[in-house]
């Protein structure tokens, strides 16, 4: 006989108390295999998607797609052991209305018993779930169904009365587009992406979504392209309850929660300018010679030598001279713990917001092996794969604001780190070298830092040695 299993959201690590659901991965009716993904959840740190200890057939799904759950909330059963004939219909119970395990029927994973009558363990361990025994195989079960399509619903066709057998695939990778198009109602199968091989992007449902408000169709995206996932207008309160609120409402204002990433980033800057007095200092130097040491890097074959490799190798340096800036502020012990490694955080722009991967180890790594890890984590940030330790426990920050095309920048400590160092555009100017005046190419560099680790000798002494770099970049030489 068929024992029913809840399995509710575990604890995703890092202090995570909630996740938001982006995309089920799985019916109600579908078997599902040991350690198989179910569900894409987005926490604030990170795109997830969660996998399944217990392997039998769903019977019920807890929660729609955008909905936020706490940690420990239920978000699906399964029946362990149960056959093909006792299957529920496909999507009853979806979003939890309805095949709810009878009183008594759902184990406890922590009971005695609970696990009598698996015939798989778990061996990818989820925080409080999985046993001890690896599984006999690791072959997961995905039933055929339709690409997610966002025409006002859920993650298939069959929600629109669309035949799954007419549809073909959609064009789309990233969750936050299908979760766009999905909250203004808007079929992606209409769209042309422009993006490579058809790709639909952001770009191109904001685009949508404008020209059908013009014709009065849909809610507004602003004309600037500002992002506006999870964008909703503003309620009016009525001629008696006008506040600014309505004023905005009537005006077109669109109101963006704060919550996802980009709460917690609002958190974190928040934080950051209450605790911290920090402080910026700048020089601007002539980058001339670090662009031609790195052409001649990449004239001999081999892998290329990313520029912002270079930069994180000076500053890897830097900070083995002023370890000082690789601390952080232990405010109830009222000490300054420096930190005796470098995980270097790198400030990175996605369709999800501004992120900060982080180099584990960068200390220890060459620039080639810098240059591949920057690679890795910004193409896994664009595509909303970092896990939340990708995304933590960084203690310096490098931060290229110049591939924005500006030169400086007063940026807001990534908390709890104490400094920052900031890269502007390098950009051909009027430059006096060896005693004339010759177009050589110039960057300013920016250090802010947190005042109470160091003090402004510190803070001088090592933005003065990246520019000795930058300008020389023989100079590096005394620490290889």
């Amino acid at each position: 006989m068929a024992q029913v299993l809840e399995f509710k959201l575990p604890d995703l690590g890092e202090g995570l108390t909630e996740a938001e659901i982006v995309r089920w991965l799985v019916e109600v009716g579908d078997v599902v295999a040991v350690d198989q993904p179910v569900v894409e959840v987005e926490t604030a740190k990170a795109m997830v998607e969660v996998p399944c200890p217990y392997g039998g057939v769903v019977t019920a799904r807890f929660g729609e797609e955008g909905a936020e759950l706490p940690v420990g909330a239920p978000l699906l059963t399964v029946a362990v052991g149960e056959s093909a004939a006792d299957r529920p219909a496909p999507g009853a119970g979806s979003g939890g209305e309805a095949a709810e395990p009878a009183r008594g029927g759902t184990a406890d994973p922590g009971e005695p018993g609970a696990g009598e009558s698996r015939t798989e363990g778990s061996g990818n361990v989820l925080v409080g779930y999985g046993t001890s025994e690896a599984p006999a195989r690791r072959r997961r079960v995905r039933p055929d169904r339709q690409p997610s399509l966002a025409a006002g619903g859920r993650a298939n066709g069959r929600d629109r009365g669309a035949d799954p057998a007419t549809d073909g695939p959609v064009p789309v990778i990233s969750p936050l587009v299908r979760r766009l198009a999905r909250q203004h109602d808007l079929d992606l199968r209409e769209l042309t992406g422009s993006g490579p091989d058809g790709l639909i992007l952001r770009a191109d449902v904001e685009y949508a979504l404008r020209a059908a408000a013009a014709q009065g169709g849909r809610t507004a995206v602003p004309a600037d392209g500002a992002p506006t996932a999870g964008a909703v207008r503003a309620p009016a309160t009525g001629a008696s309850g006008a506040s600014s609120a309505s004023s905005a409402a009537r005006s077109g204002g669109i109101r963006t929660p704060l919550k996802g990433v980009r709460g917690a980033v609002a958190d974190k800057l928040s934080r950051s300018r209450r605790e911290i007095p920090d402080a910026t200092c700048w020089v601007d130097a002539d980058a001339t010679e670090l662009m031609r040491a790195r052409t001649a890097m990449n004239a001999g074959g081999g892998p290329r030598i990313s520029l912002v490799a270079l930069l994180a190798r000076i500053c890897t340096a830097a900070l083995a001279r002023f370890p000082e800036l690789n601390s952080t502020v232990d405010t109830e012990a009222r000490e300054i713990v420096q930190l005796d490694q470098v995980h270097l955080g790198f400030a990175a722009q996605t369709d999800r917001g501004l992120v900060v991967p982080v180099v584990r180890d960068a200390h220890a790594r060459d620039a080639e092996a810098l240059t591949a890890e920057f690679a890795r984590l910004t193409e896994s940030a664009r595509a909303g794969r970092l896990t939340p330790g990708e995304v933590t426990g960084g203690t310096f920050t490098l931060n290229n604001y110049g591939v924005f095309g500006v030169d400086g920048s007063t940026p807001i400590l990534n908390h709890p780190e104490a400094a920052m160092l900031g890269v502007g555009r390098i950009v051909p100017k009027p430059w006096v070298h060896e005693g004339e005046l010759a177009i050589r190419q110039v960057v300013q560099l920016s250090l802010t830092f947190d005042h109470r680790v160091c003090d402004g000798g510190t803070a001088g002494g090592f933005l003065r040695y990246v520019a000795d770099c930058v300008e020389q970049p023989a100079v590096l030489l005394r620490t290889l």
